[in-house]
Order: C-alpha cells, then sequence, then structure tokens
C-alpha cells in the first residue's frame, strides 16, 4: 500500500486530497482533514503488510510488518543540508541512499541472498556514518531525522514489492494538481467528492488496462472492475477500488432525478451527458 496527500480548495477552505493505491488499485478521498483519523476511516480493522509514505507522522504506523519512507524525499531534505553548510554527515548520508536506490533497481537480477548482503552493509556503514558528530545545525537536525526513521530506510532492499520512494503516488497525484491550478479548486463539498470517485474510477481503470468509457459504464452498472488477466486481485483490493462508495455513489448520482450540474449551480453544463461530464472532471479528452 502506498498513500500521500495533496492540498485542495473547497468553498472557502483548505481541504486535503489523499489517495492510497497499490499495484492495480487506487482510492482518492477528499477531506477536510490531514490528520490519522483519514487513514483510520478508510482501512478500518485491515492493515497492510508494507505500507509506502513520505514521512509525515498521520501516514507512518500502519503496516502489520514495516513502513518504507520515500528515500527520494529524504535526498531532497540531505542535499538541503549539504547546501546549508553541513560537510560532516549529509555527504555520506546522501551517497548511501544514491547506492541504495541504485541497488534498488537491480533486484529483478540479484539473489535473494545478495540482496541481505547488501542490507546489511547498507546498514554496517549507516550505523559508521552515524558516529560522526556534526557541528552544523542542519545536520544536527539531519542526525536526529535519520535515528528516528533509520529502521524504515532500507526495508525495500529485501523485499522486491516495495519501491524505494513514494513517486507512485505523486504520479497518481499529478493530474490532480493540474486540474487544481486550472480551476483553483472547488465551489461545493459535492463536486469535490465527486471528482475524487472518478478520479478513483479512471485511476483504477488505467492500471488494470481499462478503457476510461467502458470503466464508466461498468460503475454506473455497479459492475466491480476486471482485474488485470494476468494476474488475481485480492478481496480487499476490489473492495478498495470500487465497494468504499465509489460505485454506489455514482450509481445513485447517475440514477437520481436530482443530478443535473445546472440544478447544482456549480458547472452550468446541463446539457452534457452524465459520461462526458465524467471525463471533463477528470480532465481527460473523448476518444
Amino acid at each position: 500500500m502506498q498513500s500521500d496527500e495533496t492540498g485542495l480548495r473547497v468553498g472557502k477552505r483548505n481541504w486535503w486530497l489523499w489517495v492510497f493505491h497499490h499495484e492495480d488499485s487506487a482510492v482518492f478521498k477528499v477531506e477536510p482533514s490531514r490528520g490519522k483519523c483519514v487513514v483510520s476511516t478508510f482501512l478500518g480493522e485491515f492493515r497492510p503488510d508494507f505500507w509506502v509514505s513520505d514521512r509525515y507522522g498521520a501516514q507512518m504506523g500502519w503496516a502489520a510488518k514495516e513502513n518504507q519512507v520515500c528515500l527520494a524525499h529524504l535526498i531532497r531534505d540531505v542535499q538541503y543540508a549539504i547546501d546549508a553548510g553541513d560537510a560532516v554527515l549529509a555527504p555520506d548520508i546522501r551517497h548511501l541512499l544514491g547506492r541504495a536506490c541504485r541497488i534498488g533497481r537491480r533486484r529483478d537480477r540479484l539473489a535473494d541472498a545478495t540482496l541481505k548482503t547488501y542490507a546489511a552493509r547498507l546498514e554496517a556503514r549507516l550505523d559508521d556514518i552515524m558516529r560522526h558528530t556534526p557541528t552544523h545545525a542542519a545536520g544536527v537536525k539531519l542526525q536526529r531525522v535519520i535515528k528516528k526513521i533509520r529502521r524504515h530506510l532500507f526495508v525495500f532492499v529485501t523485499n522486491r514489492a516495495i519501491p524505494p520512494t513514494n513517486n507512485g503516488s505523486e504520479r497518481a497525484l499529478r493530474p490532480c494538481v493540474t486540474f487544481r491550478k486550472i480551476t483553483n479548486g472547488f465551489r461545493a463539498e459535492w463536486g469535490a467528492r465527486l471528482y475524487a470517485d472518478i478520479r478513483s474510477v479512471i485511476e483504477t481503470a488505467r492500471r488494470r488496462e481499462i478503457g476510461d468509457l467502458e470503466a464508466i459504464r461498468l460503475t454506473i452498472a455497479g459492475t466491480p472492475l476486471p482485474a488485470p488477466a494476468s494476474q488475481g486481485v485480492s478481496n480487499y483490493h476490489r473492495q478498495a477500488a470500487i465497494g468504499r462508495g465509489v460505485g454506489k455513489m455514482l450509481v445513485r448520482r447517475a440514477n437520481s432525478s436530482n443530478f443535473s450540474v445546472k440544478r447544482q449551480g456549480t458547472w452550468g453544463m446541463s446539457d452534457y451527458s452524465f459520461p462526458i461530464v465524467f471525463r471533463l472532471l477528470c480532465g481527460s479528452s473523448l476518444q
């Protein structure tokens, strides 16, 4: 499981657009909170074995086994410490993290025993680096950060299914960020939540190699999106992609006689059919 969030303007308030995703499923949630309550409500009693995120506290601590922090974010912070003037700790940390990422790109060609050896060497080298005593304030702060998260740094090395960065979440949110820049957000809560539902359907369909319009038709009909032919999908992921309010909400809105964008007073496009509104809100062009 991977997650991330970005800001979103709803009415005159700051809300947050969350994404929770796996290899073939993605769910977007719009909430007024950035706290742990959002993740708790989404997961319920379920806990994934592994969780990939940045170091934000609300996204940490949800994995049944291990969390993997995003090394791309950490490398950026290490580079900031270097630019600020730390020459004791940050350069060695930067080199070590780069080495770990290079190993990550080669995991499919390396044996399990080799990966365990690499992981042990990375940990040993990190021990050596952390014995240094930085004098610059940026280096001292970086050392505190590394001590706090060091057990979450190299989880990916011996687990090929875990990425070293949270770039997958960044890519999932990129169309939403573009949409936000163009529209400046939403005037009403219902529009923001509808947009999150639509992005869940479209992004899940893309990962399962299903056409956008076909995914819309299936969702309106209340039919789960089929899993890719090459692999199955767990009941949890099917529930996350379809069952957590996505299909039911869209079916209810599509069938409701009150569902007219003109009546809602936000878009004023009552001549458009529901599937076209789907695509307009998603920022995609009809084929």
